[in-house]
């Protein structure tokens, strides 16, 4: 999402800083912007996370609830991804405005997060075939500073570590079997999240491209490649967006950035997180 209006003069200047590797802020071109995270904000939630990259800024509730497996996936439990883009980020999202956008990133979410090596999902089924645990996952986009796919990724994989799935105990009687749900608040497990994803978007501007694009890098892209990449280089989930035509070489050559940015970023992610928890008295962290 690129609303900034720039001169030719100032494209110019940000095409040329770029094919340099100095962008106008100083980073090379695999470099993300200063970024603060932030665990275990919302009491009402199982877990939460909220994100500040730049001027982005989202918040990630999570919410899970016992529910029938699906039939065709009788064995595993489920995730499901809500975004909603707060009007206050920016004027765009006033009315239905920001619709759009929420169903393009949550679309990506659900790719990304499709593939079964990214959660147990096996650790979510109570009853193989009868109940499993349901994710509500629910995004609010408080503030657009550009990249929201990776910020909303990396806010979301940040809630999925602060999960606290409640411990149940199943009883047999006449009726079958029945489950009950602690509400103990430290009775609880969590969810391994090694494997989750974080999207990494890489722009293309001129014959170089950028990760963490600012906005205004982006008004000067015209086309990205957005991959949903886990903590060992895999590959869950692509996109190409814009009406730029990218040859073979450049994609390549995308992707592998991303994966070299992916790799570093989820294990920064996870080293932060891991420190957080560790100091409960400091719960901000700082990933640079």
């Amino acid at each position: 999402m690129a609303d900034v209006d720039l001169s030719e003069p100032e494209k110019v200047y940000i095409l040329h800083s770029v094919q340099e590797n100095l962008r106008e802020d100083g980073r090379g071109c695999e470099d993300f912007r200063h970024m603060e995270v932030e665990t275990g904000l919302i009491s009402n939630t199982n877990g939460s996370a909220r994100v500040r990259l730049a001027s982005t800024d989202v918040l990630v509730g999570i919410k899970v609830q016992l529910t029938p497996v699906d039939p065709k996936k009788p064995n595993v439990g489920r995730i499901e991804f809500f975004l909603d883009c707060s009007a206050n980020a920016t004027p765009a999202f006033e009315g239905r405005g920001g619709e759009g956008l929420a169903s393009e990133i949550t679309a990506m979410l659900t790719r990304s997060y499709s593939c079964f090596s990214a959660i147990d999902y096996t650790s979510l089924c109570l009853l193989p075939g009868q109940q499993c645990w349901l994710l509500y996952i629910d995004i609010l986009l408080l503030e657009c500073g550009g990249n929201l796919f990776d910020a909303v990724s990396i806010a979301v994989k940040a809630a999925l570590f602060n999960l606290r799935i409640p411990n149940v105990t199943m009883t047999k009687d006449e009726g079958g079997i029945e489950l009950d749900v602690s509400d103990d608040p430290f009775d609880f497990k969590r969810l391994d999240v090694s494997g989750a994803p974080v999207i990494v978007t890489v722009n293309k501007i001129g014959h170089q491209h950028v990760v963490d694009a600012s906005e205004k890098e982006e008004a000067c892209s015209l086309a990205k490649v957005m991959l949903g990449i886990t903590e060992k280089g895999t590959v869950t989930a692509m996109k190409k967006e814009g009406s730029g035509s990218l040859d073979s070489e450049s994609i390549s050559e995308m992707i592998e950035s991303a994966k070299n940015v992916g790799i570093e970023l989820n294990k920064c992610l996870l080293n932060i997180l891991k420190e957080e928890e560790a100091k409960i008295e400091e719960p901000v962290g700082f990933l640079r």
